[in-house]
């Protein structure tokens, strides 16, 4: 009797062990709180709350496939002198933009990567600029930048790209604003150094079917600068886009000549294609030493856009440039896009 007791007496103790432990097992432990990512539709869609801050985020870009051709060499790499070249880019932006009392504050970065092949590559800053109250400083494109729709206007500064200081005042129809540009990798003439400063104005808005755009620029150091006005409106099938650019002479804002006429017609064919022919005229056209030439010039072209699907397009466009004292030449491209 004494020795069944203690083996029944075992087995229950054993019995008991294991059923602690069986329980121990299947005890889980308590989750970790998680945050998920918000949607943050304050300033438009595409924003999202980074996590833990009233931080609204958006990050977009693109990535474009190109093929030139020409007449002349336009690839990047001067070991390969044929007449096309494809190109692949892909851009990154990151917009960033919180409430303040004195209305949002932006930061904006834009990262652009360019590969002529696998060895002829650079990857730069595109933008990088702060914004708040129609105040803007950094790395950011002039309105200078700008342009009718098509290809073959040629009424932007040599470099648009600028270390800046700007204020704007804007409306939903209406903007004008002042910047100082450090213009230091722009056009300078003899005796004059890298580092000039020029101060630009803008203003422009819309009227119903018609939308204009006024730009100046006086380049300090050069002691010249430029104006242009340009304007678009719906007629008919298309819109039709004017331009006009007269310099004082030649300077880190307008190079191409003393003065030029621009005209386009952007015709929308269907809801997918837009087909857009172009002209200008340049009266003194290029520079030649430190003024403009005496030459003229004129430039016609066909740009051509479908939209396949949304957020991918082709791109095609063909240009023919006849200046009166030099080689006529015809250059183009086919491009293909896709934004997200």
């Amino acid at each position: 009797m004494n020795i069944k007791s203690l083996l029944l007496g075992s087995a229950a103790a054993l019995a008991v062990v294991s059923g602690a432990q069986a329980a121990d097992a299947i005890v889980a432990a308590e989750p970790e709180p998680v945050e998920y990512v918000r949607v943050c539709d304050a300033y438009g869609t595409g924003y999202f709350y980074i996590p833990g801050t009233e931080t609204c985020l958006k990050i977009n870009g693109y990535i474009r496939f190109q093929v030139d051709v020409g007449d002349q060499p336009l690839n990047q790499s001067a070991s390969n002198d044929s007449d096309w070249d494809a190109r692949t880019r892909g851009q990154v932006q990151f917009t960033a933009k919180s409430d303040t009392e004195y209305g949002p504050l932006t930061g904006v970065i834009v990262m652009q990567f360019n590969a002529d092949n696998a060895s002829e590559q650079n990857a730069i800053l595109d933008s990088a600029y702060l914004d708040i109250a129609g105040f803007r400083a950094g790395l950011f494109y002039s309105w200078w930048d700008d342009g009718l729709s098509g290809e073959t206007d040629d009424i932007g500064s040599p470099v648009t790209l600028h270390n800046s200081i700007r204020y704007q005042y804007e409306t939903d129809a209406f903007y004008a604003g002042i910047s100082v540009d450090e213009l230091e990798d722009g056009f300078y003439k003899t005796d004059e150094e890298a580092n000039n400063v020029g101060v630009a104005v803008g203003l422009g808005g819309k009227a119903g079917a018609f939308s204009y755009q006024i730009t100046a620029g006086y380049d300090v150091d050069n002691e010249d600068g430029a104006i242009r006005a340009m304007g678009t409106v719906d007629i008919g099938p298309g819109t039709l886009g004017l331009a006009a650019v007269y310099a004082t002479g030649p300077s880190s804002y307008y190079t191409k000549a003393e003065w030029v006429v621009a005209a386009e017609y952007a015709i929308k064919a269907t809801d997918k294609l837009k087909i857009t022919p172009g002209v200008q005229y340049y009266s003194n056209y290029y520079v030649a030493g430190d003024d403009f030439s005496d030459d003229e010039a004129w430039k016609v072209g066909l740009t051509v856009d479908y939209q396949i699907v949304d957020n991918f397009y082709a791109k095609a466009s063909v240009q023919y440039l006849d200046p009166e004292n030099d080689d006529d030449s015809t250059a183009g491209y086919f491009r293909l896009q896709r934004s997200f």
